[in-house]
Formats: C-alpha cells, structure tokens, sequence
C-alpha cells in the first residue's frame, strides 16, 4: 500500500525543474527548485581569475581574522579596562596614541566593512532579478562602502585628543 503512494508522486525528471509545481496534487510540488541560471553569450565560459572563489575564500579567512579582532576589542575595552563606564573621549584618545592600536580598530574596520558588503553583494547578485537593478544596487553598495572606509581611515588617522 505505501509503495503505490510513492509510486504514483514519481514524476520524471523532464518535468522536475519547471517550477509551476508537479501536477501530482502534492502541495510540497510548489517547492520544487528551479536550475541556476543558465549561461548566455554574454556569459564567458572561462576567466582568467575566479572572482566568486576568490570572495568567497576572503570570507571565510576575514570571518576568522574579525572573530580575533573583535573579541580582542571587546576584551580590552570592557573587560580589562573597567567596563564601558570607562569608556570616554580620554580613553579613546589615550588608545589611539598608540600606532598598535590605530592599525588594530583600521584592520577592524577595513575587514568589517569588505567583510559585510561582499555579503550584501552575494544577497543582491541572489535577489536582484533585474540586471538594471542588480547594477544600481552593487554601484550603491560601492560607494556607501568606499565612503564609509575612507571615513573611518580619515578619523583614525586624525584623531586629534586636543579638540
């Protein structure tokens, strides 16, 4: 009896991929996945670099670098250093008159920020169905981050405790 049911929600593979469900009357038919995009004559068939790779390879090595760079951060400023009560413009000023320390909050900030906009730039090369769109949205993400790291680079390098 529980063979003839599986036997009758077999469908063939030509009909597994076209995403308007099954036909079988099965609601889970409506979740069938569609195939990746297919390749057009814009696409090339090879590249000199592997750019997907390599971004993905830098996530994984910055995600690591971050966790290090992060729970250090935290470490010294709320643990060792009394807690966030201790926090002030002196206590920062005090920090960054160290050039260890001004390299450490640059190489956070410079990691965080590629870090989070290589994510974005994966959720939008996913969602973006439009190219326009997908085009709009990346040169978006561009400037916001080159912006923001530039700024943070501005302030860590000028910070001036005699303001």
């Amino acid at each position: 009896m529980a063979n003839d049911i599986t036997e009758d929600l077999v469908v063939p593979s030509v009909h597994a991929h076209t995403g308007k469900g099954l036909g079988t009357g099965n609601p889970a038919d409506a979740f069938v996945v569609e195939p990746p995009r297919a390749r057009s004559v814009k696409t090339p068939r090879r590249t000199r670099t592997n750019f997907e790779m390599l971004a993905w390879l830098f996530m994984r090595l910055s995600g690591v670098v971050l966790v290090v760079l992060v729970l250090g951060h935290l470490l010294i400023n709320i643990v060792l250093d009394g807690g966030v009560s201790k926090i002030s413009f002196a206590f920062v000023a005090g920090k960054w008159a160290s050039p260890f320390w001004q390299f450490w909050d640059l190489l956070m900030l410079w990691l965080a920020m590629l870090h989070g906009s290589n994510g974005m730039r994966t959720v939008i090369n996913d969602y973006a169905e439009k190219d326009s769109t997908r085009l709009w949205l990346k040169a978006l993400l561009g400037v916001t981050t080159v912006f923001t790291v530039l700024l943070g680079t501005l302030v860590i390098f000028t910070f001036d405790p005699n303001i």
